[in-house]
């Protein structure tokens, strides 16, 4: 009998590994439950949507995406300081607004010499909002009711705010969520907002 020269390669015959297919069951459902988990947060806690206009520099810039928590508000309420994203008037029609929540159910707000007041006490705030040139409809005392906010933005002499008549204090009802995280910014960084 002849001999080959050379080299031979034998194939074996594969055997599946009852083992292995387990795990990789296993690495399908898991990657699975995770999109599904996603996709469910992002739907029914969570939102994305843009700052349109300048009223809340620095802290947020004009076309700036944040995402809201729309969950957070069911539980508990907004807070002083908080930056809510909200539908004036619950007007369906209308972009979000994107304001800090200054004044709380109950209290009562006036702006007097460009500084807020709240309970007639002074709010103390950050150095860094300008003093109010425009009272809008908080020159006169504002008692508000028991599920109303008083938004402010924090460029306070570029923004459309609870000041404004067409606006007002805010309705618990018509708050879509908590902003709670932006995008890149000018300077490319993402973050929590405060």
């Amino acid at each position: 009998m002849a001999r080959r020269k050379g080299l031979t390669f034998y194939q074996k015959e594969k055997k599946i590994n009852s083992t292995l297919l387990k795990d990789i069951f296993e690495m399908m459902i898991g990657t699975l439950v995770v999109i599904f988990l996603a996709v469910a947060l992002t739907y029914f806690v969570g939102m994305r949507t843009s700052v349109i206009g300048d009223s809340m520099e620095p802290a947020l810039y004009n076309g700036q995406e944040i995402l809201i928590n729309r969950f957070l508000y069911k539980l508990s309420s907004p807070k002083r300081g908080d930056v809510i994203v909200f539908l004036p008037n619950g007007n369906q029609n209308t972009h979000y607004y994107v304001k800090r929540v200054i004044a709380l159910p109950g209290e009562t707000i006036q702006i007097i010499n460009g500084k807020v007041y709240i309970d007639g006490e002074l709010l103390e705030e950050d150095e860094s909002y300008d003093k109010i040139v425009d009272p809008g409809i908080a020159g006169n005392e504002i008692t508000l009711g028991v599920n109303e906010y008083f938004v402010l933005g924090d460029n306070r002499n570029s923004s459309e705010d609870s000041r404004s008549g067409n606006i007002g204090p805010i309705e618990k009802s018509t708050i879509i969520g908590k902003a709670w995280f932006h995008l890149k910014d000018m300077n490319g960084e993402i973050g929590f907002i405060e």
